[in-house]
């Protein structure tokens, strides 16, 4: 099939494409034998999760959901009992929050002799027949999970962000160029590039109805999260005898060498609609940003807030702030600003403001479910989707922004991507003494 091509850039549309997929998707199922044989020897996809969390079990639910004939077949995960959690939710429903979700019946096609436990997981999950994995541990390990992955021919679906510093995101790259050699699906958790309102505008934007873009700003402000959690784990901790390398990993959204900080880890999904709206990651960014709120040691080293200003080839400036206070106001948006009009987004909405005002009325399907159905239609008609260095890059201008935040210093994009040598592995993984380190200070904390 010839590719369709975008006017102004000449790439290939990705509605065309989850079109043209969805089609190939749907004669594979009317027609035996089209699709590909698997290694279950059949057009079955065995996938596997690796990170049993909240975000993970939410993922392998939306995965089986979004496509038939796919099942989960084996899970990993550092602990135990999160594993069994999540096993239990999927295999019998979670009615948490008041949102029903039933069991997965035939679609939960894991043994005991398939769920692994410790740091090693992944590789024994890898090795043990699935075609495709679900990467939801921590964004520390996205990196090796990767490239294990990649490595031993699956397919991936990750969640984002996918590192939490510049090494971490060097890797992610290279996994996707070698995915890329050897034909392999990857698609992150980034799903506002598969969510309906934003595929419109952006097409919109891309195909000049703004003009020429000048300006935005996007934000992700909203209030604490995980404050109770923090604090079972830290009763369960004392009783229980944890090391500091259990406590930090159960409790790994508030290191910064586990999730990268709040702007890594919930921000990137607002920097990366700016990036794809611009078509390109900034050069350069200069932030600021503290722990005025979050103070007490059981908030392990991260900020609570973030401004940062990025600047892109064209000279278009980017406001960027996220924050994560209790009693505030909230937004999570984006706006970009061009010389014929503006747009603006959020997770529900998106319009157009200008000489040609425009405000999306279709239909909405769950961009949570669509990432993975866009995923598995690629892979099954031949021509799989690879997300990976967009959302490096994407991932990589949120490291960028904390770095000058950290440090107090402008960052340079060339800079950061090709020399910064910061790499923020501990010495080694297993359960034990590891000391957390400092809350950065700008203008002590050294640029590496």
């Amino acid at each position: 099939m010839k590719k369709k091509t975008n006017e102004k850039t000449g790439e290939f549309s990705r509605r065309d494409f989850i079109r043209t997929s969805a089609a190939a998707v749907s004669l594979a199922a009317m027609s035996s034998g089209t699709s590909r044989i698997f290694a279950a020897g059949s057009d079955k996809l065995r996938v596997g999760l690796i990170g049993c969390g909240g975000r993970g079990t939410g993922a392998a639910r939306d995965c089986v959901n979004s496509s038939p004939n796919v099942e989960i077949y084996a899970m990993a995960d550092l602990f135990r009992d999160q594993l069994d959690s999540s096993l239990e939710k999927l295999s019998k429903g979670d009615s948490r929050k008041q949102k029903q979700k039933g069991p997965l019946g035939e679609k939960l096609n894991v043994t005991p002799e398939r769920c692994f436990v410790g740091f090693d997981a992944y590789k024994k999950l890898i090795g043990c027949g699935v075609d495709m994995v679900i990467l939801a541990a921590a964004p520390h390990y996205r990196p090796r999970h990767l490239k294990a992955a990649i490595k031993a021919g699956k397919h991936v679906f990750m969640e984002k962000p996918v590192a939490v510093d510049p090494v971490g995101a060097r890797s992610i790259i290279a996994s996707s160029e070698l995915a890329e050699q050897k034909g392999l699906g990857i698609v992150a958790g980034t799903q506002r590039r598969h969510q309906e309102h934003y595929l419109e505008v952006m097409k919109r934007i891309h195909r000049g109805d703004i003009g020429e873009i000048v300006a935005g700003q996007c934000y992700w402000n909203t209030g604490a999260l995980w404050e109770e959690r923090v604090r079972r784990n830290l009763a369960r901790s004392k009783e229980e005898g944890w090391s500091d390398m259990e406590l930090q990993n159960r409790n790994w959204y508030f290191y910064t060498w586990l999730c990268g900080d709040h702007i890594i880890e919930q921000h990137v999904h607002n920097l990366d609609a700016l990036n794809w709206a611009i078509g390109s990651h900034p050069v350069q960014c200069m932030g600021i940003g503290g722990r005025q709120v979050r103070t007490a040691p059981e908030y392990g080293n991260i900020f609570d807030h973030f401004a940062i200003e990025y600047e892109y080839p064209n000279g278009a400036r980017v406001m960027s702030t996220c924050r994560q206070t209790t009693g505030c106001s909230k937004r999570v948006s984006e706006r970009v600003v061009g010389t014929k009009g503006s747009t603006y987004t959020d997770g529900s909405n998106g319009w157009i403001e200008g000489e040609n005002a425009y405000k999306y009325d279709g239909e909405s399907p769950n961009p949570y479910v669509q990432e993975h159905a866009d995923l598995i239609a690629s892979i099954r008609q031949g021509r799989p989707l690879n997300e990976g260095r967009q959302v490096a890059e994407s991932t990589m201008t949120a490291i960028m922004g904390r770095m000058s935040a950290y440090t107090g210093r402008e960052m340079k994009w060339d800079w950061v991507m090709n020399a910064s040598k910061l790499d923020l592995t501990p010495p080694k993984y297993e359960f034990g003494d590891l000391p957390v380190e400092p809350v950065a200070v700008p203008g002590t904390t050294p640029l590496v």
